[in-house]
């Protein structure tokens, strides 16, 4: 079967013409634009290209989110909250519509005979007038608002069109403002339509082995598939091609990585002892393996290429800060990215306080975008005439008019969220004849058995042992009952001089979900506390200068209380932040939640983490109580991993992760695993391959790692 492998895939490269986000290509459809298709005015054409969606095969490639399910119709009497659900009957007068808070809200009362439901619709007023006394179904989400039942925006169906659609699975879109799912429906429909898909090109020896679908039914059939077991084959299918050219181009990193010959001399090391003398604490023995391990590779004859994975809290950036020593003490200038100017200029600060601290005559230079023109280019200066041995920034360190002089060491600080293009730009900026080592760190808790897969070309270190003067953090799960207390405790800590945050899902209110906004919530929160707290806002709308003040207002402590969307996952460290309350915690995923929670525990006082469960469901509030029994994020990836399940392929997106367009590392780990296994097959035979064959493997390669990175998909 593996020679099989060798002898057929270029074969059958030859017929793909080009590798979309899904990899594959229209035949039929060449040609094909999308102002040909019906629908698209010039209005609506400008509405994709906003999405992004410039292509035929973009169109194709937006995969839907979810899935909508036209189940039978229940009785009114058997409704529960949260529930997206199809009622039959009629309404007892015709809606009526009224202005409420500058919005239109169209009300009726609907009944089937076994009770009665209030409908809203929301800037619909001509609904009122298309509603007649006839029987009809109505399908959208049950929500409770004080004690009355109120089923939201729901679509209107007559017997004839509900029949149809009856047990059918229907796509439900990601959409951008102006783009709706009714018109995302239409495109992909009369794309497919009008366009054969090419001739598979994954060589039947490797479908049969991994019992994949062929790629037409699988395009088809993850738009609109006839039944569940349709839309599971087709989107394993996808997934493992995703998964399959990006372990391909890891396999094809690595081999050039090996290539890379080390053009530095490392052999002095004596700063990293001094530091090590002078801290006012011992690292972890985990530091120090990682740190060894560092040395290592930075003094052998291959340039280093290395994960330092660890959890929040773990001390990654002092294993940074001595490896940049190290690089220093050589004669070698090190730079490093952070993906924010105030987490650059924490650094900045925290550097340069330690170089101070140990008697360290290395000069450090800082470069962000919102620096201004004349400090840019006394940093510029300081870079190219060799003036700065250690350089800290943000992107600005790899615009075109920074010029490194002697780049031994580049690192890549939360490296998930920088792009493809970003770091291999980074690396670049060096001399063209001596490419730098690469040292990249990450606090996503990612089980180690998934890392060795995901970051094949790295070699990886873990540093999985907090420092010993970490206070573990207490956690709760609460009610919605429990928020006065918690309110109370939060002015409790304020009034000992610590500072809280308060994390909401969303930015605004939203008639389709029910949680708590920063806006609402931070009005909510002047009103409940005391006058005198201060109370900031913080939104990832706000324009970036706007969040960078923000962050250093609550890092000076000029602002007690933080209300903030996810933006401060990764952010400033305030140790003397002891407070994380975070609402509607059952709305995050839990590595997300123990991303949110690394905030809090970084100083010498106690830490509390507040975790508000609004779902009322014991299988949510079970989840969450891993959080209260583990302050462990290796642990809680991996029970991420078991609890949500292979099912779960359409709930809460680790945000931060690995993205892919449909696969997932956690719920899709054991289909990754064999998507290597493939990738390394197919790999190990290229020596077997024709020329012509060896091209086209190459030309495929090369598509994905183009689509890859305008997709800012991690390599």
């Amino acid at each position: 079967m593996i020679q099989d492998i060798g002898k057929d895939f270029g074969k059958i490269l030859s017929g793909c013409r080009h590798v979309l986000a899904a990899f594959y290509s229209l035949k039929g459809g060449r040609g094909l634009e999308l102002k040909d298709l019906k629908g698209v005015g010039p209005q609506t054409l400008k509405k994709l290209q906003s999405a992004d969606i410039f292509t035929v095969e973009d169109l194709i490639s937006r995969y839907p989110r979810d899935y909508m399910t036209y189940d039978p119709a229940l009785p009114v009497r058997e409704l529960e909250e949260e529930k997206v659900v199809t009622v039959c009957g009629r309404f007892l007068n015709p809606p009526v519509t009224r202005r409420f808070n500058g919005q239109q809200i169209t009300t009726g009362t609907f009944t089937d005979g076994s009770g009665r439901i209030t409908v809203n619709w929301y800037h619909m007023p001509y609904i009122g007038t298309s509603v007649t006394g006839d029987e009809m179904y109505l399908r959208g989400k049950v929500v409770k608002k004080g004690r009355q039942w109120v089923l939201y925006q729901p679509s209107i169906l007559k017997e004839e069109q509900y029949q149809k659609l009856l047990n059918r699975l229907m796509p439900v879109y990601s959409l951008k403002t102006g783009l709706t799912n009714k018109l995302m429906t239409s495109l992909v429909s009369q794309c497919l339509e009008k366009a054969d898909l090419v001739r598979e090109y994954l060589p039947e020896s490797l479908r049969r082995k991994y019992r994949l679908a062929e790629a037409n039914y699988a395009v088809r059939n993850i738009h609109f598939p006839e039944s569940r077991h349709d839309m599971l084959l087709a989107r394993k299918r996808l997934v493992f091609d995703e998964f399959f050219f990006f372990m391909l181009s890891v396999r094809e990193l690595k081999e050039q990585k090996q290539k890379s010959r080390n053009c530095f001399q490392f052999e002095k090391q004596d700063s990293g002892s001094w530091l090590l003398e002078s801290l006012p604490y011992s690292l972890t023995g985990a530091q120090l393996r990682t740190l060894e391990e560092i040395y290592r590779d930075m003094g052998s004859d291959h340039l280093m290429n290395r994960l330092v994975q660890g959890d929040v809290g773990s001390g990654k950036t002092i294993v940074a800060f001595l490896a940049m020593t190290h690089a220093a003490e050589n004669g070698y200038q090190s730079a490093l990215m952070a993906p924010t100017e105030v987490l650059a200029l924490q650094h900045y600060e925290s550097f340069c306080g330690l170089l101070q601290q140990c008697g360290l005559a290395f000069r450090i230079v800082l470069l962000t975008g919102s620096m201004t023109a004349k400090q840019k280019r006394i940093a510029y200066e300081k870079i190219a005439a060799h003036e700065a041995d250690i350089i800290i920034g943000t992107h600005a360190l790899i615009q075109e008019k920074v010029i490194y002089d002697d780049l031994a060491l580049v690192i890549t600080d939360e490296q998930h969220r920088f792009g493809v293009r970003q770091r291999a730009v980074f690396t670049e900026k060096a001399d063209s004849e001596k490419k730098p080592h690469v040292l990249v760190m990450s606090a996503t808790p990612i089980p180690r058995t998934l890392a060795l897969i995901l970051y094949g070309d790295l070699d990886i270190s873990v540093i999985d042992e907090l420092p010993a003067n970490r206070i573990p953090i207490k956690n709760c799960v609460v009610a919605p009952a429990y928020i006065p207390r918690a309110y109370a405790f939060i002015e409790k800590e304020v009034r000992k001089g610590r500072q809280a945050y308060v994390i909401c899902s969303m930015v605004e209110e939203s008639e389709q979900i029910q949680a708590e906004n920063v806006t609402d919530y931070t009005e909510k929160l002047r009103k409940a506390l005391s006058p005198d707290i201060r109370i900031g806002l913080l939104h990832g709308k706000m324009k970036p200068k706007e969040k960078n003040a923000v962050m250093m207002q609550f890092a000076d402590h000029e602002l007690d209380v933080l209300v903030s969307t996810t933006v401060v996952e990764v952010g400033v460290n305030v140790p003397n932040a002891t407070v994380m309350m975070i609402e509607n915690a059952e709305r995050f995923g839990l590595s997300q939640l123990h991303q949110l929670r690394g905030r809090v525990g970084r100083g010498s006082h106690q830490s509390y983490c507040i975790f508000m469960d609004r779902s009322g469901r014991k299988e949510k509030s079970e989840r969450l109580s891993v959080l209260e029994k583990s302050n462990d994020g290796f642990f809680i990836a991996s029970e991420d991993l078991r609890l949500r399940g292979p099912g779960d392929f359409y709930g809460v997106r680790q945000n931060g992760q690995l993205q892919f367009a449909l696969a997932d590392i956690y719920t899709d780990a054991a289909l990754m695993k064999q998507a290597g296994d493939a990738a390394d097959e197919v790999y190990e035979k290229r020596a077997e391959m024709t020329p012509d064959e060896e091209r086209q493997l190459q030309k495929l390669l090369n598509a994905y790692q183009e689509k890859a990175a305008a997709a800012d998909v991690p390599l």
